[in-house]
């Protein structure tokens, strides 16, 4: 019982229900092995009453939690966890200083002291007592401020407060957009994958032409850089770091010194352009993948090449203004870039010191690599201006929302981030998912989870800096998993996921934090929510302003008792992005026509035999085409692919979905999934180029030819209504 109590106290789960009525005990093992991630010992009997007696101290003694989040109107004293304000003791002061260094009082009576008087002039940065009756007590700004606790007996703590909004911004109308993986979307100027130029050019052609609002995007977050032995991971969903955008989606041409170029560096700059239209052509005609490493190999010879081009004094000023924004955060990537050249990309296996981001040893290796360090902050800086011309071309082009950016679930074990921030992250562990119905297996995605306890420490600094330079140049934001800000589960290294747990995590102050920088950016929030959630989270994320995702197939009557029909349009929800696939699903066409069934079957997926998926397949499309039908959506009737794709964009724009998304690839007719969820080198996830119905790849500029999309996309504007 003490270590079960041990473990509810941290948020570890030690039982879990994976359906209505059916309870799975966590091992024992794995609770421990988890707490233990989290500094707490519980491996024998008496370690864990001397953690518990720990805990219940640390309760008795402290005056305030590590960080406090409010909402606008709200008092210290209500934000403070159960019985802990109670426990306060009498004429305990409380004192804010806010995040700008304007003095401010605020909230009910609560201060020993009474408040400067109006016209005192405290100087910026006063700790100011909150109180009430004084003309000087406002409401609190939003933003993250520090709350400080004074005891009569003279003890004294601190804590981050963090004061956001209501809810998160919506989305400024109703509004249709295309859903696009960046890398597939090649253009006659592409370098071999789909650049931040072919972006710029997507939304300025899709909004002007067809009145799209958005062009929601997978993550573009840096990668771990590959070797010849061990290419880049192509999944953009194992970042190397979430906080910095990867410079393999540069338009090298885009960049203003590469027009300066002049003789020998010239010569070879136009040789780099012929190697990288061949690998276009590779790709567009000769049926090879997307080679992310050989991109990247010619990109970055020929930014070397621009490096040595001087700034003029406008750009070196505006450099300089960037390196001074992003700060510790960009020095600790552009330093971690650098040591991967020297030592490989695993930090783990560096030299004696350097796995320490705050050791000597790494401190003199800053300077030892300070022009190498220097070249990756340039390349971080030359990817923020183009992604903030392609939101610029975005919106000049009518949309309201513009770019969707996607936040990736977590990072690459041996990535920047897990360097730089390891202290927020929980050592030997990983976030995947439990088994489920599809999955019996359970899922270990090999990413590190941050530490709950470790980001209330900072005041959820990581979070908040993460979030920000995400919404620099965003009208929205999808957050992968959205889950995660609720619970994620955990699975201790060497372990299989099927004896991991879940682990709790303070869902107020995470979205407290997410709605106080999509205010501050202006941004939506579209929260992926497929899959299991825990019961409560639709409408917790509901309440806080954070659209689901609601996609075609999966939109059934649950709860009506029998076979799950479709709901009908007026059924769905609002608050939603409508979709009719996703980047892990079939395409549409794939879907109708039963390619994707024939797919799994050729890669020995499918656990019933093939007639059996293939009518049960057949069933379920039937029932769609019937509802289509009914609700005069199909006129053409069916067994006309086309008419039918038209058909489920009609209906996903006659349910009240806030935004409706067209998965580009259904534009043309494409038949292959971008991820196929299960497999690894049996199929090309994340490496095809966009492609018709017969599996051509296409050009950006074929798509805007294409009769089938422009077929497609004349049915959405009638439609268009808020």
């Amino acid at each position: 019982m003490g270590r079960a109590r041990l473990a509810e106290l941290h948020g570890v789960a030690t039982s879990y229900e994976p359906a209505p009525g059916r309870t799975v005990q966590v091992p024992e093992d794995t609770v421990v092995a988890v707490l233990a991630a989290l500094g707490v010992d519980a491996s024998t009997p008496r370690s864990v009453k001397d953690a518990l007696d720990r805990h219940e101290r640390r309760q008795r003694d402290r005056l305030l939690p590590p960080c406090v989040v409010l909402r606008p109107g709200g008092t210290p004293r209500q934000a403070l966890p159960d019985g802990l304000a109670e426990a306060l003791p009498d004429g305990t002061e409380l004192r804010v200083r806010t995040e700008d260094g304007a003095p401010r009082g605020w909230g009910p009576a609560a201060a020993a002291r009474p408040l400067l008087p109006p016209g005192t002039g405290a100087p910026p940065g006063t700790d100011v007592p909150l109180g009430t009756g004084s003309p000087t007590d406002t409401p609190l700004p939003l933003g993250t401020h520090t709350l400080t606790a004074r005891a009569p007996d003279g003890r004294t703590a601190t804590a981050a407060l963090i004061v956001a909004p209501d809810r998160m911004p919506s989305p400024p109308a109703r509004s249709h957009g295309f859903l696009v993986q960046l890398y597939s979307l090649l253009s006659a100027r592409s370098w071999g994958m789909g650049d931040l130029g072919d972006l710029a050019d997507l939304a300025a052609w899709s909004g002007r032409a067809f009145g799209t609002g958005f062009i929601q995007l997978n993550p573009l977050h840096s990668a771990v850089p590959g070797t010849p032995a061990a290419p880049t991971d192509p999944s953009p969903y194992r970042p190397s770091s979430r906080r910095f955008p990867d410079p393999v989606h540069l338009r090298v041409e885009n960049v203003p010194e590469y027009a300066h170029l002049g003789g020998a560096a010239r010569e070879r700059a136009d040789r780099l352009l012929e190697a990288a239209a061949a690998l276009r052509t590779s790709v567009l005609r000769d049926g090879a993948l997307i080679d992310r490493d050989a991109v990247w190999a010619l990109k970055r010879e020929a930014l070397e090449l621009v490096r040595a081009v001087p700034l003029s004094p406008g750009r070196r000023a505006a450099y300089c203004d960037f390196l001074a924004e992003r700060g510790k955060a960009l020095e600790d990537h552009a330093l971690w870039c650098a040591l991967a050249e020297t030592y490989g990309t695993d930090w783990r296996g560096w030299p004696d010191g350097l796995a320490d981001p705050h050791s000597a040893r790494t401190a003199r290796a800053r300077g030892e690599h300070l022009d190498r360090a220097d070249f990756h902050s340039w390349l971080a800086w030359l990817t923020d201006v183009q992604l903030a011309a392609a939101q610029r071309a975005a919106l000049d082009a009518g949309m309201g929302i513009g770019l969707v950016h996607d936040l990736a679930v977590g990072v690459h074990p041996s990535g920047a981030d897990a360097w730089a921030l390891q202290d927020v992250f929980a050592t030997g562990m990983s976030i995947g998912a439990p088994p489920d119905a599809f999955n019996s297996r359970g899922q270990d995605w090999g990413l590190p989870p941050w530490r709950p306890d470790a980001l209330a420490a900072t005041g959820y600094a990581p979070y908040r800096e993460l979030l920000r330079g995400l919404l620099r140049h965003a009208g929205a934001l999808r957050i992968d998993h959205v889950m995660g800000l609720f619970r994620l589960w955990w699975v201790p290294e060497g372990r299989p996921p099927t004896d991991g747990t879940y682990v709790r995590y303070d869902a107020d102050a995470m979205l407290g934090v997410l709605a106080l920088e999509a205010h501050r950016a202006g941004a939506a929030v579209i929260g992926e929510d497929l899959g299991t959630v825990e019961p409560g989270v639709r409408e917790a994320l509901a309440g806080r302003g954070v659209l689901g995702t609601s996609v075609l197939w999966f939109e059934r009557d649950w709860n009506g008792g029998g076979v799950a029909r479709p709901l009908t349009p007026e059924e769905w929800r609002a608050d939603c992005l409508a979709t009719a696939t996703t980047h892990d699903l079939p395409s549409t066409a794939a879907r109708l026509t039963g390619d994707h069934v024939a797919l799994r079957h050729r890669l020995g997926l499918l656990t019933r035999p093939l007639a059996v998926e293939r009518a049960a397949e057949a069933a379920e499309v039937a029932e769609w085409t019937e509802l289509l039908g009914r609700l005069g959506l199909l006129p053409e009737g069916p067994g006309d692919e086309e008419a039918a794709i038209r058909a489920v964009h009609r209906f996903l724009l006659r349910t009240p979905a806030r935004m409706v998304g067209v998965w580009l690839p259904d534009a043309v007719g494409d038949r292959r999934p971008q991820n196929l969820p299960g497999t690894w080198d049996q199929y090309p996830n994340w490496r095809l180029p966009i492609a018709d119905a017969a599996g051509r790849p296409m050009t950006l500029e074929a798509l805007a030819a294409s009769p089938r999309l422009h077929a497609l996309m004349a049915t959405l504007p009638k439609a268009e209504v808020d």
